[in-house]
């Protein structure tokens, strides 16, 4: 795969495809990559990589902090999350995309749409997270590696990383488990820092990300204020609850509700409803 240094991180990406450019934010927490394109729920019958590339340009990459990327130990949030979509848009010499969201990817794209609405054509939305047991259980994830680092210290989050668990996976092994495996260099620095510093940096990334029941990721006027076509594909589930596609239906200017409720979303069904959406909106803007 090809990589790129955005903001001083590596990046791995994949581009394919020719037409209007997808920019595709993963869904999988804190273990969004690439593979997750064709591993997780819909998406594994549905491989949008192939069956989207040939009415789109599809960028997908994986997130800073998973698979081959890199990551850095700073306060995480939607709005940096969106920052590096943006930076490999500009590396790639894409000015204005179509943004696809799955799951919490779909946060990523409201952050972005919020912080780069002249880079943003319009919105899908597959599955975006919300409701109140999904806010709960973000929060227990940092709660918990916050208990491991206190009382095993930072050599034993690169020890527990080492097993060979994501942080979606294996909460006490925190964000930065990817990074401290993929890069030996990291994983020293990372037992090295001041401890107090870190776990601080962690409870204010626990804040940043999980502070409502609502999808995070843009203010409620932000989301108003995006004159944009927006697909929402409503989940089922305590990750992402109805009422979570719901509030976007109701705050977003131009929303396409698909009433559509799983498990009749198959993904002959979803792939066709976004194909849809991107024939009737290619030309927008453009």
């Amino acid at each position: 795969m090809p990589t790129a240094m955005i903001d001083g991180l590596e990046v791995s990406y994949a581009t394919r495809g020719a037409g209007p450019a997808l920019l595709m934010l993963a869904p999988g927490g804190f273990d969004a990559t690439m593979e997750k394109w064709t591993t997780a729920g819909v998406w594994k019958g549905m491989r949008p990589l192939d069956s989207l590339s040939g009415e789109f340009t599809v960028i997908a990459y994986d997130r800073r902090e998973s698979g081959a990327s890199g990551g850095r130990i700073e306060k995480l949030s939607w709005s940096l999350f969106a920052e590096q979509a943006k930076g490999l848009l500009d590396h790639l010499g894409v000015t204005r995309a179509f943004v696809l969201g799955g799951c919490m990817g779909c946060s990523v794209a409201l952050a972005f749409a919020a912080c780069f609405p002249e880079a943003t054509h319009a919105l899908i939305f597959h599955w975006p997270v919300g409701g109140y047991r999904w806010k709960l259980n973000g929060a227990d994830r940092f709660a918990r590696h916050l208990r491991f680092a206190r009382e095993n210290g930072l050599a034993g989050v690169v020890k527990r990383a080492h097993e060979g668990k994501s942080f979606w996976q294996d909460p006490e092994a925190g964000p930065w488990a990817s990074a401290i495996v993929r890069d030996q260099r990291f994983a020293g620095e990372f037992q090295s820092q001041d401890v107090d510093r870190y776990l601080g940096i962690v409870a204010a990334s626990a804040r940043a990300l999980f502070d409502r029941e609502t999808p995070p990721g843009a203010e409620p006027e932000e989301l108003m204020a995006m004159k944009v076509p927006a697909l929402i594909i409503p989940g089922d589930d305590p990750a992402h609850a109805t009422s979570g596609a719901h509030y976007l239906r109701e705050l977003l200017p131009q929303p396409e509700f698909w009433p559509v409720m799983p498990p009749e979303q198959t993904p002959e069904r979803v792939r066709d409803r976004i194909l849809e959406f991107g024939r009737a909106h290619k030309s927008i803007g453009a």
